[in-house]
């Protein structure tokens, strides 16, 4: 009797303590906004806002349906360019102000994070530079940023030979054949040779192969993460038994070379090589990360989140690109233009960043298809983001610890106001004059800005360029619009149906 009085007390004193924990909470906040001049965004109308189901629903709708971008302008233009809304329980502010997103990422980048990324992507990533922030990211960001110093990007002689195996599965009578997955395999084994210091070479691997069926698993967990992550804390109660063995697989698969790594490292250390003998002959990623760690699961790690953002960026922006030219025979000719001053000689990495209309060509089909087309951060303590407030949307907003700040660079990159009136043209002549700023963000911003973005930029514009030079002229041979083949990048949802046309 006493004892289960004594727990009544207990409990009820807790329950008593929460509740003037949470008041005062509520107290603290609202005079800190006050003090700040925050005001309230517009609110997404929601048939209820504890859970927010029924926007879950539909957004799911949306993505089997390809249409979550366009779903999201239109939302956009409806509301304002700041809106909040309830997902899944987590209360959440969708944002497409250039000031709020270099708030975001730059000026108040120690305010927010990636949040518990980890918890939807770990399985296939384990904790990366993609994956991990705070003290984690800095180590990570300090061993991977020295590898993509500009002579290893300017380095296209490996690149070549995976052009040249992708050229040779082209049909030379103008027979259909669908270009994007040909250039999820080119980046694959590009990037693999880069990373590892051999390729997979699924261009030519047979049906089967070691290599083939990694490139297979790891196309498939990749796609999972985005499910994952829109989860949430409910992904703990999701499984996939086909994404556990996928993800097993390519841990497999990458540990045979991390073991070399390591070797290469125990060599380099017991007198078997000298370290000024690592950088004769081809570079490689991975013994680069093992000479600074020699811990497994991190090299891995390291190794499956750049493999992940620079091969399906690349490969993304290249799709994308020949949607546009193959419906676009206007910006081929132009392209071909400048293409034919190099008058057949291969380009180097000078050449390229010298060639404006190439681009500009590049910069608009990442305007227009961001490789990474949204992202989220989660506010690390009370914060404020600069604008979007009031009736008028310029007023401060509050933001409560643990709040989601969504960014949507398919629609900020669609604004009529920072772009023209034609915004929603695919135009590249746009950028001989345009300064966008913090307006266009294809490779993020601030500290976490992605540190592969000329690696794939060089990859994209060196594609084009030995294309055009092999090919007289792409045609179309898909009636369909653009859908979104939307994971953690983006795609062209009906693939990249298309002939080309060898030059005489």
């Amino acid at each position: 009797m006493v004892d289960s009085t004594l727990v009544k007390i207990v409990v009820g004193c807790f329950a008593v303590f929460l509740f003037v924990k949470n008041i005062i909470s509520v107290i603290q906040r609202r005079r800190f906004a006050r003090a700040h001049g925050c005001k309230p965004p517009v609110s997404l109308q929601q048939s209820e806002r504890i859970i927010g189901y029924g926007i879950f629903k539909a957004m799911a709708a949306d993505m089997k349906a390809r249409t979550l971008l366009p779903t999201s302008a239109r939302l956009h233009r409806e509301l304002g360019n700041t809106f909040s809304l309830v997902l899944l329980s987590q209360e959440a502010i969708s944002t497409i102000e250039p000031e709020n997103i270099k708030a975001v990422l730059a000026t108040q980048f120690h305010d927010f994070g990636i949040g518990k990324r980890h918890r939807g992507m770990g399985a296939l990533l384990g904790h990366g530079i993609f994956t991990s922030d705070g003290a984690h990211w800095e180590r990570s960001r300090a061993l991977v940023r020295p590898s993509f110093a500009r002579a290893q990007v300017a380095d296209l002689e490996t690149f070549e030979s995976h052009i040249q195996h992708l050229i040779a599965k082209i049909p030379r009578d103008g027979s259909t054949i669908d270009l994007q997955p040909l250039f999820y395999q080119l980046t694959l084994d590009s990037a693999t040779e880069f990373l590892l210091g051999e390729s997979v070479d699924v261009l030519r691997s047979p049906v089967g192969s070691e290599q083939q069926l990694f490139g297979e698993a790891f196309d498939f967990a990749q796609t999972e993460l985005n499910l994952r992550l829109r989860l949430g804390p409910f992904v703990l109660l999701y499984r996939n038994k086909k994404f556990d063995t996928a993800c097993v697989r390519v841990h497999n698969f990458i540990d045979q070379f991390v073991a070399k790594a390591l070797e290469f490292r125990r060599e380099c250390q017991g007198g078997g090589g000298s370290n000024d003998e690592k950088h004769k002959g081809k570079y490689i990623f991975m013994n680069e990360l093992a000479l600074a760690t020699d811990d497994p699961i991190q090299i891995r790690s390291e190794i499956l989140n750049i493999l992940l953002a620079g091969r399906d960026t690349t490969a993304g922006l290249l799709s994308n690109t020949f949607h546009v030219l193959a419906r676009r025979p206007d910006v081929w000719a132009k392209l071909k233009q400048e293409v034919d001053q190099l008058e057949g000689k291969r380009p180097d990495y000078e050449t390229l960043r010298s060639m404006r209309y190439l681009k500009h060509v590049l910069n608009e089909s990442l305007r227009l298809y961001p490789s990474v087309p949204q992202n989220i951060r989660f506010a690390n303590k009370d914060t404020t983001l600069p604008v979007g407030g009031g009736p008028d949307g310029r007023n401060p907003i509050f933001i409560a610890k643990g709040q989601i700040i969504a960014y949507n660079l398919y629609s900020m990159h669609r604004r009529k106001d920072i772009y023209g009136e034609d915004a929603d043209e695919y135009k590249p002549e746009r950028w001989e004059n345009l300064r966008p700023g913090w307006g266009y963000l294809p490779f993020n911003g601030g500290p976490r800005i992605c540190v592969g973005q000329q690696f794939a930029l060089t990859e994209a514009g060196y594609t084009l360029v030995r294309f055009v030079q092999e090919f007289e002229r792409i045609e179309n041979r898909d009636p369909k619009p653009w859908l979104e083949n939307l994971h953690l990048t983006l795609g062209s949802g009906n693939g990249v149906h298309s002939s080309l046309f060898p030059r005489s």
